[in-house]
C-alpha cells in the first residue's frame, strides 16, 4: 500500500534538510573523476510504484551509477539465462569483504559467490549473451534505460578515468577465469563492466529505476514491462546480502529495506509493491556508501514506516 502522498512530500523535504549540512565522509579518490565531484552536492527523490515522484534537493544533477549498475545487469543476466543456472553460476551470499576483495575470490576458489560486488559483476556480465563486446554493452543500456524510463548514456570522463585505473578489476578478471567463472574473455568483461559503471542518472532516475522493481517490474513511468515479474524476490534478495557492501546486515537490521550503493555516491532503496527512495551525495564512508544519501534514506524510510519486515500483511 502506498503510503500518504503529503506524507511522501513531507519525508523528502524533512530528510534533505535535515542531512544536507552532515558532515563526514570523502569523495572516492582512486577514481579520478569521482574525486571531482562537488562534495556539496545532495538530493532525494521517490517514486511510487504508480509513478508520482517526489524530490528536493539536487534530485536532477547527473550522477555516475557505479555499482549500482550491478542490480540492472544482474536482471538482464537472470533473464537471460535463468534464474537456476545465474544461481549456480553467480551465487548470492555476502562475501564478508570489501566489494573489491581480491581475498574474497580466492577463498572461494576463484568462483563469485554474490552478483553486487565486482568479482560477480564481472561473472555476470560474462554470462549475458553476446556475439561481441559492443553486442553486450548494448544491452546493458538499453537494460538501463528502460529502467530510468528515458535514454541514459555514458559519460566517456567517467569512463576514460575508470578504464586507466581498473588494474585491480583485471586481476580480479583473471582469477575467475581461472576458476572457470568468466564465460566471455575475461579482459572485454572487465571492460564492458566498467563502462556499464560510467553512466550518468540522477537521483530521479535511479527513484524510477528502483519504483520498476517496486512495480514488479512494470516501469511505472512509460508503463512498459521491463523484466518478468518472478525475477523480483531473487532481485531483492541478493540487494539484502550484499547491497551495502560489508554494511549490509546493519542496514537490514536498522532500516529493513532492500538498497544497493554506489561510490558515486548514490543509494537505491526499495519497498516492493510500494516505492523506492533514492538519494545521491558524493561524500563516502569507509565501506564506500555515501553518508548523507544513507542518512536521508533511512529517515525517509522510517517516517514512512517502510520496512519488509514488520509487514501489516503478516499473519496476526
Amino acid at each position: 500500500m502506498i503510503p500518504d502522498k503529503s506524507a511522501i512530500a513531507q519525508a523528502v523535504q524533512t530528510a534533505h534538510a535535515d542531512h544536507a549540512n552532515d558532515s563526514g565522509g570523502e569523495n572516492a579518490s582512486y577514481i579520478p573523476y569521482l574525486a571531482s565531484v562537488d562534495p556539496s552536492l545532495f538530493g532525494v527523490c521517490v517514486v511510487t510504484a504508480d509513478g508520482e515522484a517526489f524530490e528536493a534537493g539536487d534530485a536532477g544533477f547527473e550522477f555516475a551509477l557505479e555499482s549500482i549498475s550491478k542490480v540492472f545487469s544482474m536482471t538482464l543476466a537472470m533473464q537471460s539465462v535463468g534464474l537456476p543456472d545465474f544461481h549456480d553460476k553467480v551465487g548470492a551470499d555476502p562475501t564478508g569483504e570489501p566489494f573489491n576483495s581480491v581475498i574474497a575470490v580466492a577463498l572461494h576458489g576463484d568462483k563469485p559467490v554474490s552478483p553486487l560486488v565486482n568479482a560477480g559483476a564481472m561473472s555476470t556480465v560474462s554470462l549475458i549473451p553476446a556475439d561481441s563486446p559492443d553486442e553486450r554493452w548494448k544491452k546493458i543500456l538499453d537494460m538501463q534505460s528502460a529502467f530510468a524510463g528515458r535514454e541514459i548514456r555514458i559519460s566517456d570522463a567517467v569512463n576514460d578515468s575508470e578504464q586507466s585505473t581498473n588494474f585491480h578489476n583485471r586481476a580480479i578478471a583473471w582469477l575467475l577465469y581461472s576458476g572457470g567463472t568468466m564465460y566471455s574473455d575475461p579482459m572485454e568483461a572487465c571492460e564492458v563492466y566498467t563502462r556499464q559503471c560510467s553512466t550518468l542518472v540522477t537521483t530521479r532516475d535511479l527513484a524510477t529505476m528502483g519504483a520498476t522493481v517496486a512495480a514488479r517490474g512494470r516501469n511505472p513511468v512509460t508503463g512498459k514491462q521491463v523484466f518478468d515479474a518472478s525475477l523480483v524476490p531473487p532481485i531483492l534478495a541478493e540487494m539484502t546480502m550484499e547491497g551495502l557492501y560489508t554494511a549490509s546486515g546493519d542496514w537490514a537490521y536498522k532500516v529493513g529495506l532492500p538498497a544497493k550503493s554506489g561510490v558515486g555516491g548514490g543509494v537505491l532503496a526499495i519497498m516492493p509493491g510500494t516505492l523506492a527512495i533514492a538519494a545521491f551525495s558524493p561524500p563516502l564512508d569507509p565501506v564506500g556508501n555515501s553518508v548523507r544519501a544513507q542518512h536521508a534514506v533511512a529517515q525517509v524510510a522510517s517516517a514512512l514506516n517502510l520496512n519488509i519486515y514488520n509487514s501489516t500483511d503478516f499473519a496476526q
